[in-house]
């Protein structure tokens, strides 16, 4: 049986990826972020007690939106220039196989790499919840942390892309690594400045829908949002990720939106990319 090349190209990412221990090393650290999030949160209060489950979703996306872009674009930074510079690039290409094929193996074997440790390190979490926090209706718990874990991967998987443009756009691998950090830099906390100081200012023509306009041009926001959205307890800046108008299909949707224009601006840049 002739097994696709797409699948063939993400087993390999999946294999190099294990052989230079990314795997573990990101598992790694997911799985102590959530852990400690959950169980020694409170420990800053003086106290050792499970948060309710709103607070904790609400601590953990907090958290992951600074931790799953960086770890997805440092995946995937060198998926193009690093092969350029070592020259399996050109060897992969002189097969009879599209770079739309090339394209969609490595996004298929860092997705699943990404998808495998967020899934374990949130999956194991929720599973030490049941295990230990009887206060939650396991219904609830698992519906919350099964959202959480989607919208993660989703995030997860726009960095990967953005993390492949600016491999596609680099020359070399050094100059790769300084413009992911940019990127994240700019998505992560620029733009969070940004529109918060905007908010800050209650300048008169801001109104609801124009912050969820706001909220929708960048994929951490929306991903915030999507995990905040219609939690009361949520204060301060995070209220207004709480407040969006849009319900969660919309943010989904939004979200996709995001993927497909991201997987079409790489492959146009692939598809020009001379070597």
């Amino acid at each position: 049986m002739r097994i696709s090349p797409v699948c063939v190209i993400a087993k390999k990412e999946i294999q190099d990826s294990l052989r230079n221990r990314w795997v573990l090393f990101i598992s790694l650290i997911f799985l102590i972020l959530s852990l400690s999030v959950t169980f020694a949160g409170s420990a800053v209060a003086g106290s050792l007690s499970l948060p309710t489950l709103d607070a904790l979703i609400s601590s953990l996306s907090t958290i992951s939106v600074f931790i799953i872009p960086l770890a997805a674009m440092l995946v995937s930074y060198d998926a193009f220039v690093g092969e350029d510079e070592s020259g399996t690039l050109l060897l992969l290409l002189s097969y009879p196989i599209s770079r739309w094929q090339i394209l969609m193996g490595k996004l298929l074997g860092h997705s699943l790499i990404m998808i495998v440790t967020i899934g374990f390190a949130f999956g194991l979490t929720a599973i030490l919840l049941l295990a230990v926090g009887g206060q939650y209706e396991p219904q609830v718990l698992l519906s919350q942390f099964g959202q959480f874990i989607l919208s993660s991967i989703m995030l997860a998987i726009a960095f990967i892309l953005l993390g492949y443009i600016v491999s596609l756009k680099s020359t070399e691998k050094a100059k790769a690594v300084a413009s992911i950090l940019f990127v994240w830099f700019v998505f992560v906390l620029i733009y969070d400045l940004i529109l918060l100081t905007i908010l800050v200012a209650d300048l008169a023509f801001f109104n609801q829908y124009i912050i969820n306009v706001l909220i929708a041009l960048n994929p951490t926001d929306l991903y915030r949002a999507i995990n905040l959205i219609g939690m009361e307890s949520t204060k301060g800046s995070l209220a207004m990720f709480s407040a969006v108008a849009w319900g969660k299909l919309a943010l989904y949707a939004v979200m996709l939106l995001w993927i497909s224009v991201l997987v079409f601006i790489a492959s146009q840049i692939f598809k020009r990319r001379t070597l």
